[in-house]
């Protein structure tokens, strides 16, 4: 084995840490008869030759030695490399990237197409490994062969005519989604995988498999979807739950004849595999604790899935809802009945997705949060953080959890607030949910935060949501505010202090905050400056004593620390003429951030800033699209004329869906729009959309549905009264 791996010049290659002169160590250790040596070059191999995807030389030149390993008997884990050659190879690159690639990223796309060459070229062994004695290795082979071989017709045949003998369960589940996968890939054969799937999910197969084939068939062929798809799958659930677990043997039979596996799809056919009892043990291998990445992750695994006999239920759980995307309805119906399960493990799955179609799809939630809810007094721990985490996104959809979360939170005193190793610690799901409905309830939770010795991070935005209920607290923070030492320390300490006090307008908390302001000091001066301004400015009229401190402060025009004392006087005493000047000469900064504060500043002093109309004007054409939007709101405020302001709104919300919220809030501030106008059919598009606008693929903010349910609001009072639908 290895032939001709000294001869390989590894010392000239480079992976992700370094030379690469390692990796032969590292493919001889995939070889290993010890089970924690092949785990930890397993890890070298993902960590470093293979890191976050990437290929390097050295992995190129690893790929024909990989091949050696899968192809060996005698090695032991054969499936974890057979995983890790359909990842070299398994990188697609459309005509759409290739129009992208610049020159600095020319050679590591020449290196993800030489992989996918190398492999693809070599994937005929995947065949013979679909009917290999190691169920490891059978599970693994199938995905290969449909991400990797250039025959798909061939190989939907062998996925098929495999499926009748294949013993083991997890396998044959691994059968039916590479033929999704094929289908995915192979447009032209998503037809004929989608009846095979059709067929597999409504005959008398386990109801793994045939949850399997209806997952596989939502994401290449969702139209081919029983319409009672809901309760079929929750029939499926409940009959995989009361189906006791019978062991049976790890191996199987060949590859069989084209006549028994033909048998087997004609739907009025005897079936020609008898199904196995249950899910078969695997025997893949002996997994030891090791400290590597891939250690810590199949521990992980094995901790999720303890006490489950069917571990890969919520893999196919997940793979379905993504298959039947935008059919809310039937997603949050299947969730329903997910969170009514007896199995903890399943809720915990249903928590998460439901957190994941809320997130991203617009909808009638109340059922679903009120079962979340319901989660939260589960004594099982990784139930109830689960549902108080996606409670805590919701805001205001949380409502029908109201009560639980109370409960919750009396309940357990000690999860008010959560400290960390290092940093400041900060409010425990419970609360900051509770909080963010405008509960009172959540007041004595912050009230403790408040006397801790460090205060919690995150209270002053708390108090923020509460609003007038939170106003017990002013005192304390007041209090805290007072004791805050200036030293280096200090933004740290105050700023959630300052922000509590902004969001009840505390004006009887000016001198301490007049303190704060005063005696900043350098390290994060500016910050802790700009949030006792912020205070200050929220105070209005009852922080008068502040008056002649931001007088002197807008003596130094053309900087940030004087457009935010200006917007803080010009609250506080309406004194337009003192502060015009510094707001003025602020719109010209070199700096785009201070450029719209000075804006945004403008815009609240209405038509006594009319006199700038010409200069913001002239910024609806920047090329900083925020300014624009910026301008265009003040200038509507300065002026009270509507059209020009609003045809550059429209044109930055078509630019991006970043700036709709603000664009809203502006239209909605000028009144019921036209019927039949522009920004009525904006509007309207927007309230019919069923994706969340600010939806991504991959990632999420924590106030992102916030923003959202912000957004279809202010659409919804932009509409009021121009006609029909308007509350849609």
């Amino acid at each position: 084995m290895f032939s001709g791996i000294d001869e390989v010049d590894w010392a000239s290659m480079e992976h992700a840490y370094g030379p690469a002169d390692d990796v032969p160590e590292l493919l001889r250790g995939l070889a290993s008869d010890d089970p924690a040596e092949r785990e930890a070059a397993l890890d070298g191999m993902y960590g470093a030759v293979h890191h976050q995807g990437d290929v390097y030389a050295c992995t190129l030149a690893c790929i024909p030695f990989l091949f050696e390993l899968v192809v060996d008997p005698g090695v032991q884990d054969r499936g974890s490399v057979v995983e890790l050659l359909t990842s070299i190879g398994g990188f697609d690159l459309d005509e759409d990237d290739e129009a992208e690639i610049d020159e600095d990223e020319i050679e590591g796309a020449a290196n993800y197409a030489m992989a996918a060459a190398a492999v693809t070229a070599g994937a005929g062994v995947f065949f013979e490994l679909i009917a290999d004695e190691d169920p490891g290795v059978r599970l693994a082979a199938p995905l290969a062969l449909a991400t990797l071989h250039r025959h798909p017709v061939r190989v939907l045949a062998l996925l098929r005519e495999r499926l009748p003998v294949e013993p083991d369960e997890e396998v044959r589940l691994a059968l039916v989604e590479a033929a999704g996968r094929v289908a995915l890939r192979h447009r032209p054969l998503a037809g004929r995988a989608a009846e095979w799937l059709g067929r597999l999910a409504s005959r008398a197969h386990s109801p793994g498999l045939r949850l399997a084939a209806l997952a596989q068939l939502a994401r290449c062929s969702p139209d081919g979807l029983p319409g009672d798809v809901v309760p079929v799958v929750s029939g499926l659930l409940r009959e995989m739950r009361s189906t006791p677990k019978e062991p049976t043997a790890p191996g199987g039979p060949a590859v069989p004849e084209g006549d028994a596996a033909r048998a087997a799809d004609e739907p009025d056919a005897e079936p020609a595999d008898p199904e196995p009892a249950a899910p078969a043990e695997t025997g893949r291998g002996e997994h030891v604790v090791t400290p590597t990445l891939v250690g810590q992750l199949r521990s992980l695994s094995a901790q999720e899935n303890a006490g489950s006999g069917t571990p890969w239920a919520a893999d196919l759980l997940r793979t379905l809802h993504v298959g039947l995307d935008d059919r809310v309805g039937d997603r949050t119906a299947l969730l329903a009945d997910q969170l009514r399960s007896p199995d903890r493990r399943q809720r915990i799955d249903a928590v998460r997705m439901s957190g994941g179609l809320i997130r991203a799809w617009r909808g009638p939630y109340e059922e679903l949060v009120a079962l979340i809810g319901d989660q939260l007094a589960d004594p099982e721990p990784r139930l109830s953080e689960a549902a108080s985490h996606v409670l805590e996104e919701l805001f205001g959809l949380a409502a029908p959890a109201a009560d639980a979360l109370a409960a919750r939170l009396d309940a357990d005193p000690g999860s008010w607030v959560k400290t960390w190793a290092s940093g400041p610690p900060g409010l425990g799901s419970t609360v900051k949910a509770l909080a963010r409905l405008g509960d009172a309830r959540a007041v004595p939770a912050l009230a403790a935060a408040l006397e801790l010795e460090q205060v919690a991070h995150d209270v002053g935005f708390a108090v923020g949501h509460l609003g007038a209920a939170a106003r017990p607290l002013a005192g304390a923070l007041r209090r805290r505010l007072a004791e805050v030492e200036l030293d280096e320390g200090a933004y740290d300490r105050a700023s959630p202090l300052l922000a509590g006090l902004t969001g009840l307008r505390a004006g009887e908390a000016a001198p301490e905050v007049l303190r704060v302001l005063r005696g900043a000091p350098e390290y994060r001066g500016e910050w802790l400056r700009t949030a006792a301004l912020r205070a200050l400015g929220s105070f209005g009229p009852a922080a008068r004593e502040a008056v002649p401190e931001l007088r002197a402060l807008i003596r130094r025009p053309g900087t940030a620390s004087a457009t935010e004392a200006a917007e803080a006087l010009f609250a506080i005493s309406g004194d337009a003429e003192a502060v015009l000047p510094v707001l003025i000469e602020g719109l010209q900064s070199d700096q785009v951030h201070d450029r719209r504060a000075a804006a945004t500043a403008l815009g609240a002093l209405g038509p006594r800033a009319a006199v700038v109309a010409p200069r913001l004007r002239g910024l609806l054409a920047h090329e900083e699209l925020w300014l624009r939007v910026d301008a265009a709101v003040a200038l509507w405020e300065v002026t009270g004329r509507p059209q020009e302001s609003t045809e550059a709104l429209l044109a930055g919300w078509e630019r991006s869906r970043h700036v709709r919220v603000r664009v809203a809030e502006c239209v909605a501030r000028m009144g019921p729009v036209p019927e039949g106008s522009a920004a009525a059919h904006v509007l309207r598009s927007e309230l019919a959309s069923v994706r969340r606008h600010n939806a991504m693929d991959g990632g999420y903010g924590s106030h992102d549905i916030h923003e959202d349910e912000k957004l279809l609001e202010l659409c919804r009072r932009a509409l009021r009264g121009t006609g029909k639908g308007t509350t849609a």
